[in-house]
């Protein structure tokens, strides 16, 4: 580790011994050429730091920088590179610069080409000015990107890696209840239950007399089929035991004793023993008939 970095320490001082020869080197040129074009003395010495000062802040910009601003800076480093190389061309080919014997404001014969040098000697202070505060503002405004640590050793990474995706937990968590989604089976109609609503009374439209006997023996004998309606809960089913038609008969004559002639209607004796319309119509008959034999 210390090899390596004291060659690094050894190239960047060679880089910095030889980069100092070349400033010195283009300096005189640069200097003579300021001088042709108006520079005073003062000037003539500065202007080669403007130029080649301004290479050495491109390159350290392009080594900082990245992205659109690297680019940006490599491209002021070529541009002035490629300006400093034609200014110490012109110089190698007037030898009347190097005694500054020259004309003011004369760098070659050709007027084309000596306005183009002038133009070229005199822009580029200014450009100094303004792509070297531009270099400068992009330098100081600049956020490297976070460098991810190297991975030393792949499977001491994956066992790292393993480690940190382990739960903090002592315990593993328990799985999910699942909830007992079974489908329990449909309850079975039970038919359709007596009404409990009190219907509004009807008045009795008077019958011949009817046999009771016979009325049973003929519902009896019926051949019309009885709509299965299911078996019947016990909560619908009455308490109060069937009675046989004798019951009803004697039950009849118990209540109705003190009735009129005009009060013994089958709906009177329906709604007194609690019966069917059928059965309250058969007692009334028997009832009148008694009734109507006494007499």
């Amino acid at each position: 580790m210390n090899l390596h970095r004291n060659g690094r320490r050894a190239l960047v001082a060679a880089l910095v011994i030889v980069v100092a020869m070349a400033f010195r080197v283009s300096w005189n040129a640069l200097r003579d050429i300021a001088g042709a074009v108006g520079a005073d003395a003062t000037a003539a010495t500065l202007y080669p730091f403007v130029v080649d000062g301004l290479m050495a802040l491109a390159l350290i910009a392009t080594l900082v920088l990245a992205g659109r601003d690297r680019t940006f800076a490599l491209r002021v480093l070529g541009t002035y590179t490629l300006a400093s190389l034609i200014l110490n061309y012109v110089h190698g080919l007037v030898p009347e610069l190097h005694g500054r014997t020259v004309d003011w404001g004369r760098l070659a014969d050709w007027d084309p080409a000596n306005w183009a040098l002038v133009l070229l000697a005199t822009s580029l202070p200014v450009g100094s000015i303004y792509f070297g505060s531009d270099l400068v503002a992009k330098v100081l405004h600049h956020r490297p990107a976070p460098i991810a640590p190297p991975i030393v050793n792949a499977e001491e990474s994956t066992e790292t890696i393993r480690n940190r995706s382990t739960a903090d937990l002592p315990e593993s968590t328990p799985a999910p209840i699942i909830p007992n989604v079974t489908v329990l089976p449909r309850p079975v109609a039970v038919g359709f239950l007596k009404s409990t609503v009190a219907t509004k009374p009807v008045k009795a439209i008077e019958a011949p007399p009817v046999d009771p006997i016979a009325a049973r023996s003929v519902a009896a004998e019926s051949s019309r089929p009885r709509r299965a309606t299911g078996r019947v809960p016990d909560v619908a089913k009455s308490t109060r035991p069937k009675r046989t038609a004798d019951e009803l008969l004697v039950e009849a004559r118990t209540v109705t004793a003190d009735w009129p002639d005009a009060k013994l209607t089958g709906e009177g004796i329906r709604r007194a023993l609690h019966t069917s319309p059928a059965n309250a119509r058969a007692l009334r008959d028997t009832l009148r008939a008694e009734r109507g034999a006494a007499a």
